[in-house]
């Protein structure tokens, strides 16, 4: 080099590697050069870091010491429930596994045991722990840990979380003030249970919660169901309780709403019984699941499984016709409440469920609709009228019960088989046209070409008739 700054561009050992870096790569200013290569061996060495990252894939030959490298080395965040963290507890520790930060969430329905588990995956020197953040995050006013042993759940407390033992030891928390899940009218159905729960502003603005349910006149109602072939609630089995009236109104809804074009993912049946669960379920599957009109819904389950879940529309089967019930307990109530965001629709024994003091809050809103279930005639899926707008009399069909609600539905079945068959038939004859069509272009093709050659035929010469006659 000639000079100094000649010297990073003459000397550079890779500049074939950044040919296809901006041009020139050195401009012969060496206090540039010399940033200009520190930035290019940097660019080097992290591509043999990430060699070096895959090396252990050439060691490592089975799925299984892979996924522990992966777990131990190059995950930032993993994922898992409380009870695997137990079962692969002393696998972890072999591995050495190490975090920072445990997030927990539904810890209001972990049992305050389990809590302990995923705190405890690593290994801890006697002075400090590694861990630096535990974040909970629950809802104590929800449904506690399940436990089936009634002296453990009652007298030991076993049911309480560690959540819960934390709030009611008054360490300070957070408080979540707003919810974005449902309507408005449907949040104030559990509203009164939170301090301040006020709606995100997209509630009260976005065009999905301003339109009304297709084919209903109320976004909520709780629907009065009296006795179904002189019999209310029903127990097969001990604690196996069910209620076929509530079964039979729900499965009717929820045909009615399938004909409207409602999609099965949308819709979701919960109730607060098993028996009602699995009666529902044998309806479902007598009338609805093999018949491409209807399909099954996106959940049948009871409200303890269906915590931390939501659906568009949620059909509730409260059962009990002679007490109350389980469902006293506040926080089944809450549960029950805040699944759906558009539409939530209540099959009990209104008269047991409101005189009961624990549910007055909520069912003194339920009582102000009327208790036979409104629909509105002329609707199909997604519908434009606004939640707020006004419907004439003349479209809106109160139900009188289940047989008069299944008259409805079979009324909608013909119209909609009668329908697609007249989409077959149109179909099949735009279809057979086409085929004519299409033969009618073949055929003119074919004629054409015979046409061309006949065209094309030579008569034969005065010279080569008298030859042939002379052969003959």
């Amino acid at each position: 080099p000639k000079t100094k700054d000649d010297l990073i561009k003459v000397y550079f050992p890779f500049t074939f590697f950044f040919h296809d870096a901006p041009q020139p790569l050195f401009v012969s200013n060496y206090e540039i050069d010399i940033k200009k290569a520190e930035s290019c061996y940097r660019f080097i060495q992290n591509i043999f870091e990430e060699l070096e990252d895959c090396r252990a894939f050439e060691l490592l030959r089975t799925a299984y010491d892979r996924s522990n490298y992966l777990l131990t080395k190059q995950a930032k965040i993993i994922a898992m429930t409380c009870t695997h963290a137990g079962i692969t507890y002393s696998n972890l520790i072999d591995l050495s596994f190490e975090y920072d930060n445990v997030l927990m969430e539904e810890s209001a329905q972990i049992l305050e045991i389990e809590t302990f588990i995923p705190l405890l995956l690593q290994k801890n020197d006697k002075v400090k722990s590694r861990l630096k953040r535990v974040i909970l995050l629950g809802d104590h006013n929800q449904l506690p840990p399940v436990v089936k042993n009634m002296a453990f759940q009652k007298y030991s407390h076993l049911d309480q979380s560690l959540f819960t033992r934390f709030v009611r030891l008054g360490i300070p928390y957070i408080e979540l003030n707003q919810q974005g899940r449902a309507r408005s009218s449907l949040a104030a159905l559990y509203r009164w249970r939170y301090k301040e729960l006020n709606d995100l502003p997209h509630v009260q603005t976005s065009d999905m919660f301003a339109l009304a349910n297709t084919g209903f006149v109320y976004d909520y109602q709780v629907i009065n169901v009296e006795n179904y072939q002189g019999k209310g609630e029903t127990e097969p089995t001990p604690h196996f309780i069910q209620n076929l009236g509530e079964a039979e109104y729900i499965v009717a809804v929820y045909q009615y709403m399938r004909l409207l074009g409602v999609p099965a993912s949308k819709i979701s049946i919960i109730t607060t019984y098993q028996g009602q669960k699995h009666l529902i379920k044998d309806v479902i599957r007598s009338r609805c699941t093999f018949n491409p009109l209807f399909g099954e819904p996106a959940k049948i389950t009871t409200t303890d499984k269906f915590q931390g879940q939501q659906n568009d529309f949620i059909l509730l089967s409260l059962v009990r016709t002679k007490v109350v019930g389980h469902i006293r307990d506040i926080r089944r109530l809450i549960v029950s409440m805040s699944r759906a965001r558009f539409g939530l629709y209540v099959f009990c024994r209104q008269s047991i469920f409101s005189d009961c003091y624990e549910l007055s809050p909520t069912f003194s809103i339920l009582n102000q609709r009327p208790n036979k279930l409104l629909l509105v005639q002329g609707e199909t899926y997604p519908t434009k009228r606004r939640i707020d707008e006004m419907i004439g009399s003349n479209k809106i069909m109160p139900v009188e019960d289940v047989f008069h609600l299944g008259s409805i539905v079979a009324h909608l079945a013909a119209f909609k088989l009668q329908q697609q068959k007249y989409f077959e038939m149109q179909q099949l004859k735009e279809l057979n046209q086409q085929k004519q069509k299409e033969q009618e272009e073949q055929d003119d093709i074919e004629r054409q070409m015979i046409d061309e050659q006949e065209l094309s035929v030579s008569f034969p010469s005065a010279a080569a008739v008298h030859e042939q006659q002379q052969q003959q």
